[in-house]
């Protein structure tokens, strides 16, 4: 059984306005530029989405939007499924109707810092209820605790509902670790996008990128090559991105990001607090490397059509 989650993912923004209302205009637009750019499949309402602070009516608005901007020429992931409290969670999951979305994410709980037995034990509680594929989302700078590649492959081989993880953690180990003993429906998904590219080298299967929100064309290509085993040109692609990432989140995420769009016309950089909107100075900073990094991937691109012309 191949795995049913590959290539590239966007955890997309939500934009708001001034009054830090959603601006449903500018999120029809970011739609349209991802799926333009490529991409596989969209996931609404991640950590990058802002979804903890929506109101669940404002999460239920933005996903049904999405689905219909959409309407299936992507697949849409709902990224609003983590919570620390596990019965809550299920009776979110039960009351929720999924038609139109292929999965969830679901990050392990934050706060409680549980073990690896009572990680386990919340998402076979999710499995039972979830009518829909499940993304195992293992992101422990936020939840501060880590599902160590056991718990994962324990996971995925106890229930066929787990079809994937999105790791973040950025421990290329724990990812070669999970790729090598994972059953074959099983993705490995980057949620680190400055080391996604060698965890596709060792054998992952794409990524649920926050920089491809802004620069979705060229990281797909990245993704795309990797997966083919062009890494020449993957990691021409790469290196062109590689400063701008202590940019994207030296004010954390998706505070860069959000930048990152405002500097492409998309929408205002407008987060909701405790979050701040990015600085003027590292806005400024930003567009610094995010020009370089255009022309970079530009020059870059240009020496691996040379080299291929050369080489025939």
């Amino acid at each position: 059984m191949k795995p049913q989650f590959r290539g590239t993912g966007i955890a997309i923004v939500t934009p708001f306005t001034l009054n830090g209302e959603i601006d449903f205009d500018a999120l029809e637009k970011i739609i349209e530029f991802q799926i333009s750019g490529g991409i596989d499949y969209l996931v609404s309402l991640g950590t990058t989405g802002e979804a903890i602070t929506l109101s669940f009516e404002e999460c239920l608005s933005v996903l049904k939007f999405t689905k219909n901007i959409v309407r299936e020429r992507v697949t849409i992931i709902a990224g609003l499924f983590g919570r620390h409290d596990t019965r809550a969670l299920v009776e979110k999951i039960k009351s929720f109707n999924f038609e139109g979305y292929a999965g969830i994410l679901s990050s392990s709980p934050a706060y409680n810092k549980p073990s690896q037995e009572g990680i386990f034990q919340h998402y076979m509680e999710i499995a039972k209820v979830s009518p829909v594929p499940i993304i195992i989302y293992n992101v422990p700078s936020r939840t501060s605790s880590n599902i160590n590649a056991e718990t994962i492959i324990r996971l995925a081989n106890t229930s066929e509902k787990f079809v994937a993880v999105k790791d973040a953690s950025g421990d290329l180990v724990q990812g070669m670790k999970i790729i090598k003993n994972k059953p074959a429906h099983f993705s490995v998904l980057s949620g680190d996008d400055p080391t996604c590219l060698p965890l596709l080298a060792c054998g992952g299967d794409g990524v649920i990128s926050v920089i491809a929100n802004a620069f979705p064309r060229e990281f797909s290509t990245m993704i795309n090559a990797g997966l083919e085993g062009d890494l020449k040109t993957a990691n021409y692609i790469n290196e062109a991105f590689l400063d701008i990432h202590q940019w994207l989140y030296i004010e954390g995420n998706p505070v860069g990001i959000k930048g990152a769009m405002e500097l492409l016309n998309f929408c205002q950089r407008n987060v909701r607090l405790p979050l701040v909107r990015l600085s003027i100075t590292n806005l400024g900073n930003l567009k610094l490397e995010m020009d370089k990094a255009k022309d970079a991937v530009k020059k870059n691109l240009v020496e691996v059509r040379n080299e291929l012309v050369l080489s025939k």
